[in-house]
């Protein structure tokens, strides 16, 4: 005889439910992660043969590699500057998109647009643009300092390039997240708020940055971990370069297990970034008191 409802609590599906997501976690997921693991202790071409274990070669080489060092600095400041451009123009757009302005639902349909496209079209899109022969960037390169277009050929401006391609394709999620959020925040809140004098600013600063405070978190995770595995724009757009100047972690990884062939290097790589990218996730979650999940409603 199967558990009554009463047993099982109510609203609790059995263990069963389950089974397929960790099934599927299991196998694509955690997996995958220790076998790199394990790969990062062996030295192996990927190609023939079986790897051969090398102990802790791999990551004391990985503490001597100054281009690894260089990337690591490069990841830390593009993960920096991704949250500090794209957090505030999403979020002011988010709740511009939650109002009821005119033509509102038409233009936010519009900027959705770079969500329905792929990483690698967009990257191949934005390097015709930026090509100083024949894309548009031959025409405003001088406007903005490049006066031979060579945005993608100079420091400052392919890791500018990277930013700003990476900014405009992910800002639309995050405001869609803003959106969200803001629309769920109660009306009567700033009904409250008009009859006692505050104006539009007085109400975003007091009513909606508090109440999306869950919302910015949540965001800024997934833009902080989105930043640390960033990957297919720099390899279609820079590749890497010039030189190293937009050598990130995760294009030094693919650069040294796919064209250097040394998986056991790379899988060295690949471990310590998702230890780092997961351990600043929680150190996030962690400081910012979202896992007690406290409700930003509270008293309504």
């Amino acid at each position: 005889m199967s558990p009554s409802p009463a047993r099982r609590g109510p609203g609790r599906p059995g263990l069963l439910w389950a089974a397929p997501g960790a099934l599927f976690f299991l196998c694509f997921a955690l997996g995958p992660l220790l076998l790199v693991g394990y790969l990062s202790f062996t030295e192996w071409d990927g190609l023939g043969g079986l790897p051969s274990f090398s102990g802790t070669g791999n990551w004391r080489r990985l503490w001597e590699d100054s281009t690894m060092r260089g990337a690591v600095v490069l990841s830390l400041l593009l993960t920096a500057l991704t949250w500090l451009v794209q957090t505030p123009i999403a979020l002011l757009l988010g709740v511009w998109a939650a109002g009821r302005q005119k033509n509102r639902a038409v233009l936010s349909a519009v900027f959705f647009l770079p969500l329905l496209a792929s990483s690698v079209a967009l990257a191949l899109l934005w390097k015709t643009l930026l090509d100083p022969n024949f894309g548009l960037i031959a025409d405003i390169g001088p406007w903005i300092g490049f006066e031979d277009g060579d945005v993608l050929g100079s420091s400052r401006g392919a890791f500018g390039a990277v930013l700003f391609v990476a900014a405009w394709q992910f800002i639309p999620f995050h405001t869609l997240l803003y959106q969200g959020g803001a629309r769920q925040i109660p009306r009567s809140l700033y009904d409250a708020a008009s009859i006692d004098g505050a104006g539009t600013v007085r109400q975003f600063f007091h009513i909606t940055l508090p109440q999306l405070r869950n919302t910015v978190i949540t965001s800024s995770v997934l833009m902080v971990v989105g930043a640390l595995t960033f990957f297919d724009t720099v390899l279609i757009l820079t590749e890497g370069g010039p030189g190293t100047d937009t050598t990130i972690v995760p294009y030094w990884m693919y650069e040294t297990g796919f064209v250097s062939r040394d998986m056991g290097y790379a899988s060295a790589i690949a471990t310590a970034l998702v230890v780092v990218a997961t351990g600043i996730s929680l150190l996030l979650v962690r400081l910012t008191g979202f896992a007690a999940m406290r409700s930003t409603r509270e008293g309504l």
